[in-house]
């Protein structure tokens, strides 16, 4: 496997929660929640399950947006790769759910629901896509937002091979 092709792949398993949250009135609890996370984030980790560790860095910055929305943009490197993402996050007063959206460089969009716990949030994603090969690659994220902090886990599998990419990347600001 090659390690460019690697890294761009965990870059959008690790940048890749979301698609277009609906537009509706968030309660001022959930608001405030979600506008507390606003500001520039950092964070590094390591890649692991391939022949050695595989560093890599990210940066996200969070914004105000329109209409009960925080907007953010982000970037990774890794080895030879970079992946640029944007989206928003919004509360859905008629779901009850959070919802973020999110569009890659590479191609992807997606949404992803966000559960609450206390003050607490998390978006899940899982994924089938194909590599450049034509098999089958099982992306799952997890975005943890607890506590003014952001903390990204992910693994990506690569189904012809069973090879399995894991990695944990707390942010700060």
């Amino acid at each position: 496997m090659k390690n460019g092709f690697r890294a761009a792949l965990v870059a959008l398993a690790l940048l890749a929660p979301t698609a277009t949250p609906s537009m509706v009135q968030a309660a001022n609890g959930e608001l405030d929640l979600l506008t507390s996370y606003i500001g520039d984030w950092r964070g590094e980790g390591a890649l692991v399950g391939g022949d050695q560790p595989e560093p890599f860095r990210c940066r996200l910055g969070v914004s105000q947006g329109n209409l009960l929305k925080i907007n953010y943009t982000g970037r990774c490197t890794l080895v030879n790769a970079t992946l640029s993402i944007s989206g928003t996050i919004a509360y859905n007063d008629a779901e009850r759910r959070f919802e973020a959206a999110m569009s890659s460089n590479a191609g992807y969009t997606g949404l992803a629901i966000g559960r609450q716990s206390g003050g607490n949030i998390s978006f899940d994603l899982r994924e089938q896509q194909k590599d450049r090969a034509g098999g089958d690659v099982r992306i799952g994220a997890r975005i943890l937002l607890i506590n003014d902090k952001i903390t990204v886990d992910f693994e990506v599998e690569f189904n012809n091979s069973g090879d399995v990419l894991t990695a944990s990347v707390p942010f700060n600001r």
